[in-house]
């Protein structure tokens, strides 16, 4: 019978005091895979009751070992975490194996809201409208509803506007380990 998951950890995390970095690999590896999404330095801190420096230390080997065997998939730091990922060049089978029949692309409405909050963060819908020179009511609507931006809080001003930021899916979608790695902006463009 298998052991709850909490259990598991607790004895997982008696076993890591002793543990080699073979052994620490492969937790770390079973860990991101069954996450299914970023886990942040901080709960592997916390789960593994290692130091961050080791824990980043195996991080980059177990990373450098997948390159090196040239697998499909990776270990990468995104949205202020690691992630266990597909490479790029296995998209093509990855679409043709999970074709949606709905649409998943944003209209380019959505795409110059998205990209006016990802640069300007946190704003208000009255300050992206100023920006885009249109109504972004519908936008907004459905980058909320993918989950690509939330709200953040409220402007301190007359009415208390909604603040607007992006989220961490937004990151993992676009492939940014934080907003530093946005592209930077031509001059002159739409900001």
């Amino acid at each position: 019978m298998l052991l709850p998951l909490f259990e598991l950890i607790l004895v997982m995390t008696e076993r890591l005091k002793e543990m080699n970095e073979q052994e620490l690999s492969k937790v770390l590896e079973a860990l991101l895979f069954v996450a299914g999404k970023e886990i942040k330095l901080e709960k592997l801190v916390d789960v593994l009751q290692l130091e961050e420096k080791v824990i980043q230390q195996a991080l980059f080997h177990l990373q450098k070992e997948y390159q090196r065997a040239q697998r499909g998939i990776q270990i990468r730091e995104i949205a202020e975490g690691y992630q266990m990922t597909t490479i790029p060049e296995v998209a093509p089978y990855l679409e043709k194996l999970y074709k949606s029949v709905t649409t998943t692309t944003l209209s380019s409405a959505a795409l110059e809201t998205l990209a006016i909050i990802a640069y300007k963060q946190p704003l208000t819908r009255a300050e992206i409208e100023r920006i885009r020179g249109v109504k972004t009511e519908k936008p907004l609507n459905t980058l909320l509803e993918k989950g690509l931006i939330r709200e953040v809080g409220r402007k301190e001003t007359i009415g208390k506007p909604i603040l607007y930021g992006t989220t961490n899916l937004f990151l993992q979608h676009f492939g940014l380990k934080d907003l530093t790695r946005l592209p930077p902006l031509t001059e002159g463009k739409f900001i």
